[in-house]
């Protein structure tokens, strides 16, 4: 199957969060098949072969990662990026960030990341998902800052980077981000909530259980009990772990304060929206 048929017959959550992986397999087919390469661009004592394919080392790299291999993957993704393969400085980037297979370094993935965006990669580009979560990644390295490297706090150019992801890639991630700022007047945005629900709804439909959470949560508080519940209820269920603890908060309070029989309704609209999607809550 081409890339572009698969794109096209990949839901847009799956495009925007996992597509970077997507795309490798699709290309790259059975992990195995790298590992063809092994002989011809790397020795085990020498490392990347001088004169190697960018894109077979690349391969070599998936490979190596897969099966657990990951200082091996590293070279190899250090050496197809400083060749021009984006989806090996991708990788590298993802590594550091998150301290896999390197020793963790938030400031050489902040490097890596903005390469990444630096490069002319076009709206509906198989390549678009790597600079679209380089680009929320930047957003929030200088949210926050990154202590003792030259990356300082600046929640205006975290909401730059936030709106090209969320404006140009349509990224849900970013997109909840903007909700966020425009709620909380952050990001040099003046604060509304109407333009706050604007994002929210854009990340809700593409599945971000955040937005839903926080949609819901200001559907609740405007006096749409029964659907505000039933989203936050929703989103509950298809929390990833780490977003479950604030989600069920928001979810328990606002639950104690309905009625015996909005809490009725919305468990049985909240059932209809995770079996039917988001169509359900409109």
């Amino acid at each position: 199957m081409r890339i572009s048929e698969l794109l096209k017959s990949t839901p847009e959550l799956l495009r925007s969060s996992v597509l970077p992986a997507l795309v490798a397999v699709a290309i790259f087919g059975a992990v195995g098949q790298a590992m063809a390469f092994d002989d011809k661009v790397f020795d085990d004592k020498t490392g990347v072969k001088p004169q190697s394919s960018p894109w077979a080392v690349f391969q070599f790299g998936f490979s190596a990662y897969k099966n657990g291999h990951k200082e091996q993957a590293a070279e190899a993704y250090k050496y197809a990026a400083e060749n021009g393969q984006i989806g090996a400085t991708w990788k590298l980037a993802r590594m550091y960030a998150e301290g896999d297979g390197v020793a963790r370094d938030d400031y050489e993935a902040f490097k890596f990341f903005s390469e990444i965006v630096d490069q002319d990669v076009e709206p509906g580009s198989p390549e678009e998902s790597y600079v679209s979560d380089a680009l929320v990644a930047l957003g929030d390295y200088l949210r926050k800052g990154i202590p003792g490297s030259p990356v300082s706090e600046n929640e205006v150019a975290a909401q730059e980077y936030y709106m090209r992801a969320a404006a140009n890639y349509r990224n849900p991630n970013a997109q909840f981000e903007m909700g966020q700022m425009f709620l909380k007047g952050e990001g040099g945005v003046k604060a509304s909530v109407r333009q706050a629900g604007r994002w929210f709804q854009l990340a809700a439909e593409k599945g971000h259980a955040g937005a839903q959470a926080t949609l819901g949560h200001l559907l609740f508080q405007s006096g749409k009990v029964v659907r505000g519940l039933a989203m936050m209820t929703a989103a509950l269920e298809r929390a990833s772990p780490a977003d479950q603890p604030w989600i069920r908060g928001m979810q328990e309070e606002a639950f104690a304060a309905a009625g015996e029989a909005d809490r009725r309704t919305a468990i049985s609209l909240a059932d209809d929206i995770l079996t039917k999607g988001s169509n359900a809550d409109q």
